[in-house]
């Protein structure tokens, strides 16, 4: 249990023990700074402690954000100042200095003026010898203050009973950046669904299971094929989505984050999306109609776009604000509001997507539907990724180690392209700075073009790809710092699932193409699961799992090298088992390491991802 130490004597008719207890804190009262200080060397060291002064007035609500985010390590209202085991010798040190400062010794006994708890935070602030970020919540409308004296106390008091702290609570538990049919069309009613969640004790992780669960019955129901099947995955597709709203809202309306939800989260979105659109492909079958090609294609897409919104956000990390002239027109249309709206609407986040399949399932078919979302999904990443690319161009900030560090791990570089890139070093270094995109761009594009192109069996594509190998392996041999960059891995992305989709479909023969979808979405995993560890500051995979994957361009070899010697149903074999080895390495040490990160306690996470 959490422990606070309420300094200075309790104020009659005062409900802070009360609000305290209920948030989940064992209260302790010290009439002055030296027994505060023996009572925080008396909690153990891996549990939170809050140091709250006894006249503070506010909602509960805002000692909850105040107090309870497991996210940071310190944080502070006015009035309180709370620590978890990372901060606690950064704590235990400024109570330490304050006591000194007042002139008390060891034992005390000095009455406290002032509030403690503000010193203790201020002395936090100032040291930056403690590296001690407070981190400080917006509290709004909220009152949280230490009143001086009777009148400013029962003002401080009038301002809590005018403010309802719930409806506050309610209100920020919605994310505050969210799609169209989100904001208008779930939110309004999903928050109290997590209201209700949270009252009956369930947590977000238990909701995001639900949402998949939900999500996989869905799939299920579009694989019968049949129009009554269609019209419930559409329904439950829907449902699935508003329990995947829920659980965020959830998270944020209790603070309950976690290194784990973060990652159940983000993953169980994509699985969700990937499975539902093999339970489209399924559908479409049993009705003659084949569309795995689509499915694929749908995949592949969706994912390149989401590794380009990856590497534009790590690229820019530490970065100061654009101030070029694409930066400029976007904070004016910011200022016009239904400009806000439409260009959160094009993009077609998850919100707008899954509400246009989920329309389209129930009413056409699964190839109507997967040719409106193809184009919608390409037109979106070509808005998406030329305003981008226009801002890079004016990019004047200097790339940081830990964004050009990011941009590697996500090119997903494996042993071949590693050992010619150490080669090549020296050699790129003499070239102009935007060599690594165009040579991605191009080794890429002539790699899928090849495969698309010639026919299946021959040497061609693997000719291709044995080319692709030191093209890919140029494009990284030196740091990843110039202005496009940043293109460099959604190129490899584009490159090695195009491979994968072409020979599969030119295979021609029952099963490749789902054998591919298998491939690329256990691959599309590993990815994902890069790209959050790198967001949660846990760093990539390790290098014996990419060196045994064998990085983008050891994979696109090896398919390219199975399709020129083997026959199309021993492809699809070999396509299959390559599959489940890929995905089980993946799947088992992605498991490993979040779970591991979970219990040893990983600083808590909460990644908003992508727009609902």
């Amino acid at each position: 249990m959490s422990t606070a130490i309420l300094t200075g004597q309790p104020v009659p008719g005062s409900s802070l023990e009360t609000d305290l207890r209920s948030l989940g804190f064992d209260v302790r009262i010290a009439a002055d700074t030296a027994e505060a200080e023996t009572l925080l060397a008396e909690v153990p060291a891996d549990r939170r402690v809050a140091v709250v002064d006894a006249r503070f007035v506010g909602h509960e609500h805002a000692l909850r954000l105040g107090l309870t985010d497991p996210r940071f390590p310190l944080a502070a209202i006015p009035g309180a100042v709370t620590a978890q085991q990372a901060g606690r010798q950064a704590l235990t040190r400024a109570m330490a200095r304050e006591s000194s400062a007042a002139g008390e010794g060891p034992a005390g006994g000095t009455t406290l003026t002032g509030s403690l708890a503000d010193r203790v935070a201020a002395a936090l602030e100032a040291d930056s010898a403690d590296g001690a970020d407070v981190y400080r919540p917006d509290l709004g409308s909220l009152v949280a203050t230490v009143p001086d004296d009777p009148q400013t106390r029962n003002e401080a008091r009038q301002a809590v009973a005018a403010v309802d702290d719930e409806a506050v609570r309610l209100k920020s538990a919605v994310k505050a950046r969210d799609g169209f049919f989100t904001t208008h069309c779930v939110s309004p009613y999903s928050r109290y669904l997590a209201r209700w969640c949270a009252r009956r004790g369930l947590t977000p992780n238990q909701v995001t299971t639900a949402s998949l669960l939900t999500a996989l019955i869905a799939a299920g129901c579009a694989a019968t094929g049949t129009r009554g099947g269609f019209v419930a995955a559409g329904v439950l597709l829907l449902a699935s989505f508003v329990l995947d709203c829920t659980d965020g809202q959830l998270a944020r309306y209790s603070l309950q984050y976690s290194t784990l939800g973060a990652w159940l989260d983000a993953t169980f979105d994509r699985a969700k999306e990937y499975a539902y659109y093999a339970g489209l492909a399924l559908g479409a079958a049993r009705g003659g109609d084949d569309v795995w090609a689509l499915a694929l294609g749908a995949m592949v897409l969706q994912t390149c776009r989401h590794v380009v919104d990856f590497s534009f956000n790590e690229a820019n990390t530490g970065d100061p604000a654009h101030t070029g002239p694409t930066a400029a027109l976007s904070h004016r249309l910011d200022s016009v509001g239904w400009t806000v709206w439409v260009r959160r609407m094009i993009v077609l986040p998850i919100g707008e997507r899954w509400a246009m399949l989920a329309v389209l399932t129930a009413l056409t078919t699964p190839r109507i539907t997967f040719y409106a979302l193809l184009i919608g999904c390409a037109f979106a990443a070509t808005y998406t990724t030329a305003g981008r690319v226009l801002r890079s161009r004016t990019r004047t900030g200097r790339r940081t180690e830990r964004a050009t560090r990011a941009l590697a791990d996500l090119a997903d570089t494996g042993p071949l392209a590693e050992r010619l890139a150490a080669v090549l070093s020296d050699t790129a270094q003499r070239l102009p700075g935007f060599t690594a995109p165009a040579v991605a761009l191009l080794s890429g594009a002539a790699v899928v073009t090849t495969a698309a192109l010639t026919d299946f069996g021959g040497p061609w594509t693997a000719l291709a790809a044995l080319l692709y190998v030191p093209a890919s392996a140029l494009a990284v041999a030196r740091p990843l710092g110039g202005a496009l960059d940043w293109l460099v891995p959604p190129f490899f992305r584009a490159a090695e699932y195009g491979t994968v989709l072409a020979l599969a479909a030119h295979a021609e023969v029952n099963g490749a193409l789902p054998a591919a979808y298998g491939l690329v979405a256990a691959v599309a995993y590993h990815h994902y699961d890069t790209v959050y560890r790198i967001r949660g500051d846990a760093g990539a995979p390790p290098p014996w799992l990419v060196r045994a994957i064998g990085g983008h361009e050891g994979r696109t070899l090896t398919v390219a090298v199975l399709a020129a010697l083997l026959t199309a149903s021993q492809f699809t074999v070999a396509l299959t088992a390559l599959a489940v080895a890929v995905a089980l390495l993946v799947l088992v040490e992605s498991i490993r390491f979040w779970v591991a990160a979970h219990r040893g306690g990983a600083p808590a996470v909460h990644d908003e991802g992508e727009p609902a």
